[in-house]
């Protein structure tokens, strides 16, 4: 995929994603790594505001628009949904990039289950573990629960790139 290493959470919608990635970004960050995410919504997603100077120059046709200031800027670019790897490609090199979403994508995650939903381990062999307050049926994989975080992470690091 890249030459960093990545690891995905994934989960249906409402499973603790978000949440779980936003924990591990802080334990990864409190034990000196490097890391970087990424978000894949299934909706169109709009950093921007109407009225806004950027936003007025997307309306008027540019194909991309970087807004900078302070310690932060943004790259807005108007095309079709990029795979994952184009993405990884756009990033700077850290420790580690934590992928939210990419169901389909080919690299190792971790499953986030809420409730009864159905499994996506079952179907998808890049699952490697899942995180879940019940303990789930494949016995095979191994399980955390959704708040042991240092658990979590301990398994990402022991994992090969």
């Amino acid at each position: 995929m890249s030459g960093q290493r990545v690891f995905g959470v994934t989960g249906w919608k409402n499973a603790g994603k978000t949440t779980l990635v936003e924990r591990l970004v802080t334990e990864f960050v409190r034990r000196g790594w490097r890391v970087s995410t990424i978000k894949h919504a299934h909706h169109d997603v709009d950093i921007d505001q109407p009225g806004r100077d950027s936003f007025r120059h997307r309306a008027a046709g540019a194909s991309e628009v970087a807004v900078v200031g302070g310690r932060r800027y943004a790259i807005m670019r108007e095309e079709a949904d990029p795979a994952l790897a184009d993405v990884l490609a756009r990033l700077a090199p850290v420790d580690l990039v934590l992928i939210e979403g990419y169901k389909r994508e080919a690299h190792p995650k971790i499953e986030v289950r809420a409730g009864q939903a159905p499994s996506l381990a079952a179907e998808d062999p890049n699952v490697v573990a899942i995180a879940s307050d019940v303990q789930p049926a494949e016995t095979h994989l191994p399980w955390f629960r959704r708040d042991d975080i240092a658990g979590i992470a301990d398994f990402i690091v022991a994992l090969r790139r």
